[in-house]
């Protein structure tokens, strides 16, 4: 059974740091472009950040780059996501998505699996 399992959200103040995590169990993670996508309340979903299968591509939605880095460790089976100089447009629910050999980034509806989101909340 598939699992991706985020954690690191929680509640911090504009210009401030977090580091998402997602693990993954049940998938060879090596196989798999990871992503994370964030969802205000009221809002679509939207694309944050992607690393591909091999770890050779990133991809950054304008909204975050150079504030926020996708990262993965396949000896933990873990897609990271260092976000730094939070700004209140920010808070969301973010999720981590998984897309076998997935490229350049997917879509959206090219993720195999999702995991059920930590919420991330800047205050002003």
């Amino acid at each position: 059974q598939v699992q991706l399992v985020e954690s690191g959200g929680g509640l911090v103040q504009a210009g401030g740091s977090l580091r998402l995590s997602c693990a993954a169990s049940g998938l060879t993670f090596s196989r798999y472009t990871m992503g994370w996508f964030r969802q205000a309340p009221g809002k679509e979903r939207e694309f944050v950040a992607a690393i591909s299968w091999s770890g050779g591509n990133t991809y950054y939605a304008d909204s975050v780059k150079g504030r926020f880095t996708i990262s993965r460790d396949k000896s933990k089976n873990t897609v990271y996501l260092q976000m730094n100089s939070l700004k209140p447009e920010d808070t969301a629910v973010y999720y981590c998505a998984a897309d076998l050999y997935g490229s350049s980034p997917p879509p959206p509806d090219e993720y195999d699996y999702w995991g059920q989101g930590t919420q991330v909340t800047v205050s002003s």
